[in-house]
Formats: structure tokens, sequence, C-alpha cells
């Protein structure tokens, strides 16, 4: 009140008001013009306390404080400090200056009996002495507490005795950093020998840092008076004519004073940094720093920064029990009570809660089931113990109080401080309260009916493959049957004869590879290894179509009466849903009336209304969870299947209130036991592991398409391809001297029909007809030449030379010799005229 009076006072006279000693925010509300702080406001250090806080991990504090205007001024600022960093203060402690021994003790055991123990402190140095004295004594200063104290104390630790000393021991202190300077040194030397001087009796008096802020808010002073020509009248309380002038030059005053720079901004001293100590023996040692610029450093020197929560850039600090580990800040009371769980009363599915309820006492004789004996293995799994009892919401009868969002919004009033169910986490849920990590398969599905399909399909073979598959197969048999036949036709007798004989033999051999019921001889080497790629892709196709055939079947016979929600919509079918779930606002938001939604409480009750039908006050289908689903679906295997759609959810969680520092460590004890054998032996105890099919395989019957397969049909193509290169460059090779024997000008279509009329006669040369010449070397038929074809009159060089077998003619009955007669065309022997060709008695018919 008197500062305010003060600066009120200065300001209606105009005149500077200098302060070095009021560190309250509260007078920055004044918005006086007028006034000058020249010491740190408290406002400034509580982003230094939250990076302490933000550094050991600590998600909760509770702030101790004077009950007056000194403070009050700084918990809106280190409230929003620590909101900053995700950390909130969960009790605030307003103790009055003039609070008895008593009073301050019976305070401090109601700290005792929560659970946070991580203590921001901002009292006066008279009341902190008194405040810690009574900590110790009651046993607040042990292993596992951490207190941390504003410079309201910290700037006057020199002046504590050492009983109040020992009684602070692991306390960390913020307070503003003043270099060692040796103009520091030097100020401090004569200031305690006029000290002495003045006051002889007086011995092992110290400067504190409100002297060293004096003097330089003094120097300030004289150095913007220097600026202005004529001083102050002091001698009236009149407006001052030169106060604008002096607010002016200390506005712009700067210099190096004993506390570190000095300057003001808007009236207010900036600080450069603040000093992080820790009581420890006999007085303070210095652990770190905190500035704006780096956060916390452990020097000056050092400007990375570093706010990590498990390696915070500061020394060793010793904490209270004499101890080096950082307090984890909060622990289950011992003299506490214990934690309240909340567990839903569920009629049906009580695999996962089940209540024994006594009608007599009205009070539950028993708590079990699959959730409750998680939530124990978890339990058994923290680092340390927690005490707690399960309370059921129920009514005095026994029946269950409300749904599963009256369940857990009674957390959020604070009934309960806890809840252990089949609780599902959902996003609206989640605004009201906290959840761990799941330890259940998330996610909701459809379930409806199975029918047999009693309907057959005639043309149920062919839906295994596509029709593009089907005709992609097709032409491949084709091209594989025209490949064999052209690297076969020359010197296998099985691919000769007449044309129909030559495509009937060439496309039966082919498409007879899909039975592997194939006859034919193949002499070829490349035809034997066209062969084998093909019976190879012949073979991956036909067990494919094999197995997709009898998938196919299978499916027909069984299938779903419903496989689309917006089906039911449609239709205005019934659609079921588990009593008190979150599933009906699913299907209220999928647009479903209030009478199509029917609730059931149990699995045989889900069972009757699928047997009743929509039409007969049942359901068509439902949806719930994959745990009740899977529950389901063991009782009543073969009856029922899931279908999309499926709606993602995060499984089952524990439900605690906001910012609970159970939370974490619940999580991870879950994690511990969700991935060892504890979870596997709790399933098997709750859960019948029968042989049903998997809920989550959806009901489906996809054909084999081309984009399965085309690996295959290349590699049978490129075969083939390959092959039919090699037999035409061997071929062209073997046959080159009648390429040679071509005159320049003769057509291309002549020259592709006489190699053709080539290509179509035997190979003569070939192994597998040797022995048919041997025997033709005994025949007295010879072989003649009929004549040579020319070509115009003006040219000189004959091209081919016809032969005609006149013992395959005289057997066909037709002695006369013609093209047509088995006819083979090869090259001349040698080049002659037409006037040496009319000399002989050889016939000179032409080639037309």
């Amino acid at each position: 009140m008197e500062a305010n009076f003060v600066i009120n006072l200065g300001n209606k006279s105009q005149v500077p008001i200098i302060s070095f000693s009021a560190t309250s925010p509260s007078l920055t509300s004044l918005r006086s013009p007028y006034f000058v702080r020249a010491t740190q406001n408290d406002s400034s250090q509580v982003r230094a306390i939250a990076a302490i806080v933000k550094a050991f991990g600590w998600r909760q504090a509770v702030v101790i404080y004077v009950d007056n205007e000194f403070g009050e001024g700084i918990i809106p600022y280190l409230t929003d400090a620590l909101q900053e960093i995700n950390a909130r203060v969960t009790y605030r402690s307003a103790i009055p200056l003039s609070a008895t021994d008593d009073q301050i003790s019976q305070e401090l055991y109601k700290l005792m009996t929560m659970a946070t123990r991580v203590f921001v402190v901002h009292v006066s140095s008279s009341l902190g002495t008194r405040l810690f004295a009574m900590a110790k004594q009651i046993g607040m200063m042990k292993e596992g507490y951490a207190w941390v104290v504003t410079d309201g104390m910290t700037n006057l630790w020199s002046l504590t005795d050492p009983s109040t000393i020992d009684a602070m021991q692991g306390v960390v202190g913020v307070r503003t950093y003043i270099p060692r300077t040796n103009e520091l040194e030097n100020f401090r030397v004569r200031w305690k020998r006029k000290f002495q001087q003045d006051n002889p009796t007086i011995i092992n008096t110290e400067l504190n840092i409100f002297g060293l802020l004096a003097y330089d808010a003094t120097f300030a002073l004289a150095m913007a008076i220097e600026n202005v020509s004529t001083g102050p009248d002091l001698d009236t309380f009149e407006t001052s004519p030169i106060g604008p002038q002096l607010i002016q030059a200390l506005a712009s005053t700067k210099f190096k004073g004993l506390t570190g720079d000095i300057y003001f901004v808007a009236g207010q001293l900036q600080s450069s940094a603040f000093q992080i100590v820790n009581v420890n023996g006999n007085g303070e040692r210095r652990v770190g720093f905190w500035t704006t610029e780096t956060g916390l450093v452990r020097e000056l020197a050092n400007r990375s920064s570093t706010n990590s929560t498990y390696n915070p850039n500061l020394g060793p600090i010793i904490w209270p029990g004499d101890t080096t580990s950082p307090p984890r800040g909060w622990e289950i009371p011992t003299n506490g009570k214990k934690l309240r769980i909340g567990v839903p009363v569920v009629v049906g599915f009580g695999h996962f809660v089940k209540v024994i309820w006594d009608p007599n006492s009205h009070t539950a004789t028993s708590v079990t089931g699959y959730c409750i004996d998680v939530f124990n293995a978890v339990m058994a799994a923290m680092p340390y113990a927690v005490s707690y009892q399960f309370i059921p919401f129920a009514t005095h009868a026994g029946k269950s109080a409300g749904t599963y969002n009256d369940l857990i919004f009674q957390v959020y009033n604070g009934v309960y401080d806890a809840v252990v169910g089949d609780t599902t986490i959902v996003a609206n849920r989640s605004r009201y309260v906290d959840f761990t990590l799941p330890y259940t398969e998330s996610g909701v599905l459809m379930i409806v009916p199975i029918r047999d399909n009693q309907s057959k399909n005639a043309w149920v073979f062919l839906k295994p493959l596509t029709s593009d598959l089907w005709v992609t197969s097709g032409c491949f048999f084709v091209f594989i049957g025209f490949v064999v036949w052209v690297l076969e036709h020359r010197i296998n007798e099985d691919f000769r004869g007449p044309p129909l004989h030559q495509a009937g033999t060439s496309f039966w051999f082919s498409f007879s590879t899909m039975v592997f019921a194939h006859r034919e001889r193949v002499v070829s080497n490349l035809a034997r290894f066209v062969v084998i790629v093909w019976c190879f892709v012949v073979l991956i196709l036909t067990q494919s179509y094999t197995a997709s055939l009898t998938s196919l079947l299978t499916v027909e016979k069984l299938q779903p009466t419903v496989t689309d929600i917006n089906e039911l919509l449609k239709k205005g079918e019934k659609v079921g849903f588990q009593q008190g779930s979150f599933v009906e606002g699913i299907l209220k938001g999928l647009k479903f009336a209030e009478s199509q939604l029917i609730a059931y409480q149990s699995p045989q009750e889900l069972d009757d209304l699928f047997v009743k039908g929509s039409a007969n006050g049942g359901i068509a289908a439902a949806l719930d969870e994959i745990p009740y689903i899977q529950l389901f679906l063991a009782k009543y295997c073969g009856k029922y299947t899931t279908v999309e759609p499926r709606y993602k959810t995060d499984g089952f969680g524990f439900v605690f209130p906001i910012g609970s520092p159970l939370v974490a460590d619940v999580s991870r004890a879950i994690l511990n036991v969700t991935q060892g054998e504890k979870m596997k032996q709790i399933e098997d105890a709750w859960f019948n592991k029968e042989s049903c099919p998997d809920p989550n395989t959806l009901v489906s019957s996809n054909s084999l398409g081309v984009e399965s397969f085309w690996g295959l049909f290349l590699i049978a193509g490129v075969a083939s391809i390959l092959a039919l290169l090699i037999f035409a460059t061997m071929f062209l090779y073997e046959q080159r001297h009648v390429l040679l024997r071509f005159n320049s000008e003769t057509p291309i279509l002549r020259r592709i029909l006489i190699m053709l009329r080539i290509f179509i006669q035997r190979d003569l040369n070939s192994h597998t007809f040797r022995k048919n010449e041997v025997g033709d070397k005994k025949r007295n038929d010879s072989v003649h030449s009929i004549g040579i074809a020319r070509d115009p009159p003006n040219q000189t060089e004959p091209d081919i030379m016809l032969f005609i077998d006149h013992g395959r003619a005289a057997e066909s009955g037709n002695p006369t010799p013609s093209v047509a007669a088995s006819s083979y065309v090869f090259p001349s022997p040698e080049r002659r005229s037409i006037d040496q060709l009319s000399n002989t008695n050889e016939p000179r018919d032409q080639l037309v």
C-alpha cells in the first residue's frame, strides 16, 4: 500500500519515483510513467522456474506463497509459465505473514496428503525460515520431495542463520545473477571498512543485493540529473517542471553498475540472467544459469540450450534426503486414502467385468473379469506400490447407475480417482479425462448372419479368372501352338500333312498341355525349350485356377446376409448395438432413425435378435467393438461373420483425471504387461479359444486377373520369340546361297514366297529323315532337273533350279513332273546361259 501511495504521488507531481525493493508485478498495473523499478520484477523469474520444472519432467506443482500483495502478484505469471510447458498448479497454499507455527504445520500436513511432491515457494525470508523448519520437523524434507524457491529467499540466504540452512538442505533456488567483477569486490571492501567505522559493535556484516541495487539506482539518478539543467524542486509537492525531462534522461541512461549492465525499458530494470543455486552443506552451491536466449546452461560461456527432460544441462544437485536422484514429482501418499477405482456394472458381457452384488448389505462382494485382471497385473508392474479399491458404478439395488459416459464423467467430477473396465478410448471422452495406452485390439465392425446360398450358378467355373485373363490365356495357347509348329514343321512328320491337319495338330498339342496329355513327339531343341517354359506357366495357371475355384465355391455356400451398411439404411432394416455403448452415437451419425436401433445386453440376447430377424422385432445386423465380437463369435462359431465397414477406435484403456501423473507410469506398465506372457495367460483364462474364422477376415471372392500372372506370360512370350529368332537366323543362314542368288530387281514378295516354299518342305538334312534318305537311294527313282526359272530376257543370270521328286509323283498316280508334286526349290549348282540350256536335253519348266 505504501508503494502504491508513493507511486501515485509521484505521478501527480510528475516526480520520478525510483524503487530498488518493490518487486511485486502488481505495481506494473498502475501504469505510472514516473515509476522506475531499479530491481527485478518477480514475474521475470517464472520462466526460469518453469524451465527447472520442465527439465526434470515434473507435470504438477504446488505453489506456496505469502498471503499479501507481494505473494499474490506472481501467481498468474507462474501459472501461465507452467501451462506453457504442459504442467499445472494443482494447489495454491496461501500462508499469512502472521501465521503461527501451528497454522503452518496444519497447512503442511494438508499438502503432505496430496500426491504432488513439487513445491514452488514464494515467501519472504522471515516466513520462509519458519516454513522450512516446520517442513523438516513433520518429514517433508526427505527423499521424494522437491522444493524450488524464488529470489524472495535466495537473495537473503547470506543473512540466514545456520539452523535454517540445515533445514533447507536440498532446496533449489532462483535469483538474479550478479557477475563478480573487480569493481564489485573493491566496493564491498570499501563499504565494509566504512560500515565497521560507523558501527564498530556489528561484525561479519555483508552487503546484500538490495544494497548493491540501491547504489546502482542512486548512480543512475545522479547521471540522469547531470543531463538535466535544473534540479527538481523538492521543497514543495507542486508539479515538477523537469519531471518529464528527468524520466527521459533515466530511460536513456545506460552504464555498467555493480550488479551488471544497468538500463531501463518502460521503467523496468532489465536482467541478463538468473542463477540456479542449491542449498548443500553449510551454504549454497551454484549449479547453473538461465537466460532467455539459452535456457538452462551450466556455464554462461556455454551458449548451447537444452531443456531435455532426461538430461538437464545443470550441475549435480543434492536433493532432499541427501540423494542425487531427481524426485519423480509425485507419489501415492502413504497416509492418504486409497484410490477410488470406479468399475461398470455389466449385465451380459461378464468376461470383461463381473460384479457380484450382495442384496443384503447392498455392496459388491467381488469384482472380477478380464479388465480387472489386466489392471491388477499393471499395478503389480508399477515401480512403486499403489493402494486402491474397486467401487462399482451401481445403484442401491446393484443395477448399473448409468452409461459408460456417465461413469467416465464421474472421474471428471472427482467422484472416482480412476475407472477400470471395458471403456473405449474415443475423442469426445478425452476432453474430460486422460486415457492410458490401450490394452486391447481396436475397431468397430458390423456383424451379420451367414446364410447358405442354395442357388447354384452353371457358369461358376468361369469366375475364378477374369475375362482378360481368359482371353490372354487363349491367345497364348494359340501362339504357343504356332511357335511349336514353326519349329517342328520341317523336321517332324507329326506336324506335317494337309494344312487343316497341321493346324489341328498344332492347336491340339498346345491345348493338351493344360492336362499334360500331349503325345506328339517334339524333336527340336528349341521347341523343347519353349514347351518346358509353357508347361511351367500352365502348371501355375491350373493350380491357381483350382485354388480360386475351391475358394469361390466355399464362399458361394456361405454368404453374409448383408454386405453394405448403406443397404440397411435403404431398406429400413433394424440394427443392434450394445446398451450404453458409444456405438449408438456412430449409428445415429450414419442417419439411422431411433426406431431402427435396438439395444442388447448379452451375447444370448444378440443371438435371439438375429434369429427373430428385422421383420419380427429383431435385427438384421449389429455394430460392436472387436473384443465383444470375438467373444460372440467364439460362442456362436459358424453362424455369423463380420463385414465392412470398419470404424477406427483406440481400444480399451484405463481412465484417470486430466493431468494425473499416474497416466504415464500406468501406460509404461501396460506395455510391459501386454508384451509379456502375463497377458496371454489372462486372455487364455477368460476367453474360449475355439477354431473359428478370424473376425477380421472379411468375406471376399476376387477373381484372378492378368495383373497376377503378367510375369509368367512375359517369360513365355520372351522364350517363344527368342526361339523363333534363333530358328529364323539358323534357317536363313542355311539358305544363304539362295539369298545370294536373288537378283537385285527381284520383287520382295517373290523372294518371300520362294523362301516360304523352301520352309514348308522337309529338311532332308535333319537326323529325323536320314533313315528315309538311305531307303530312297535304293530306289530306282531319280531326281531330274526340269527347268530353270529365269528373269526377263534381258537378264542372263538364272535365279534358281526347280527339282521334282518323280518317285513321289509316280506314287500319287501322276508321272508328269510339276511344281505341285512335292517340288523342291534349291539353288542352281552353276550359272548357265539360256543358249547352254537350249542345247541340253533337260526340260525347262519355269517357276511362274
